[in-house]
Formats: structure tokens, C-alpha cells, sequence
């Protein structure tokens, strides 16, 4: 498996609290997989915590084409997308959104003020969650005769291989859950047995 197979992620939700001169921070982390389920999350923060000022939020997903997205909320510009998102990027953390609850407490913080509490409430938040490493996969697509069976399954047996799918109705069709650098080597292997279709 390649190295750059490999990517970090956090694997359940977490949260953390950090108070600055009476003002609450809440924050709450989640694994999300897309930017339809991170709004989701972000949808439910403001009505669960509908009484608060600001819902301030980061995320950044996809591995492979990354993508980050962040909101002030109506803070001063740059005083808390930012810092939260910073916090994600140096956890290198992909499939990751969190959302930092402001309640103010009555005194104001100021640009560097809020930049810390953002910042360290995004982190208490992301400590607590438990750290996941996954991998990029590809599917590998197979049809092939009854008669060419025992080939196939001699090479999903030595190189270890996930069958996510088969079907034998009429003939044979599998489909596998292989590593993104081990690709191209596996179509190379599943190549030499003629009459198997690979895709």
C-alpha cells in the first residue's frame, strides 16, 4: 500500500468547551464524507443552539481533490473560519468539520482574543476525538466464465483482496475494493487470464 493511500480523519464526534472573560466557546467536531452532510451538521448546531450569537464553523474534505470551506458567522472577519480551519489543517485532517458555539459572556475579547478562543476551543474539540486512518480505494470490476473461477480466486487470495460484490446468476461478475496505488499492478496480475473482462 502506498504511503499516500493513507490519510487521517477523526472517526466520531467530539466536543470541547473553552471560556474567555465570561464568553462560552462550544465546540464540536464530526467526521463528514461531503459538503451536503457537513451542512447538515451546521444546520443542526443553529437549532440546537439556537440561543447563541454566532455558529462559526470549518471543514475540509476529500483527500484527493482537497477541499476546505470556512465562516466567520458574523465575527470580525478572519477571527474565527480561519483559525478553526487552521486547527484541522495542522491536525492534517481530511473528512473533518467543526463548529465553534459563541455565547458572549459580555466583555469583548478583541481580534486577537477571539483568534485564541477560536482557535483553542477548535482544538479541545478536535483532542477529544479519537483519530482514524483510512484509505483511498478504486473498484475493480470483474466478469468472467464459470471455468476461469479458480484463477481469479487465486489472486484475490494471495494479494488479500476485498470483494465488495458478486453476482454468479449467469456468469460471473465481482467487483473489488482495492487500494489506489495497488491498482494498476493488480490489473496487470488479473490481465494474463484470458476471457476475464477487468474494468
Amino acid at each position: 500500500m502506498e504511503e499516500t493511500d493513507r490519510y487521517k480523519t477523526i472517526k466520531n464526534s467530539s466536543e470541547g468547551l473553552y471560556k474567555e472573560k465570561g464568553s462560552k466557546f462550544i465546540a464540536r467536531a464530526f467526521h463528514v464524507t461531503d459538503e451536503e452532510e457537513a451542512k447538515r451538521y451546521i444546520t443542526q448546531m443553529k437549532k440546537e443552539y439556537h440561543d447563541a450569537r454566532h455558529h462559526c464553523y470549518a471543514y475540509r474534505l476529500n483527500p484527493e481533490e482537497p477541499f476546505a470551506n470556512s465562516s466567520d458567522d458574523g465575527e470580525p472577519s478572519g477571527t474565527a473560519g480561519k483559525p478553526i480551519l487552521n486547527q484541522i489543517l495542522s491536525g492534517e485532517l481530511y473528512d473533518v468539520l467543526v463548529v465553534v458555539i459563541r455565547y458572549f459572556g459580555g466583555t469583548k475579547l478583541g481580534v486577537s482574543g477571539l483568534i485564541k478562543a477560536f482557535k483553542a476551543a477548535a482544538n479541545v474539540a478536535l483532542s477529544a476525538a479519537e483519530v482514524d486512518y483510512l484509505t483511498i480505494t478504486r473498484s475493480l470490476q470483474l466478469d468472467f466464465d464459470y471455468l476461469l473461477m479458480n484463477d481469479v480466486m487465486r489472486i484475490i487470495k494471495e494479494e488479500k483482496l476485498r470483494v465488495i460484490h458478486q453476482d454468479f446468476s449467469l456468469d460471473c461478475h465481482m467487483e473489488l475494493e482495492v487500494e489506489r496505488g495497488r491498482k494498476d499492478k493488480l490489473l496487470q496480475r488479473f490481465s494474463h487470464i484470458f476471457g476475464l473482462t477487468v474494468s
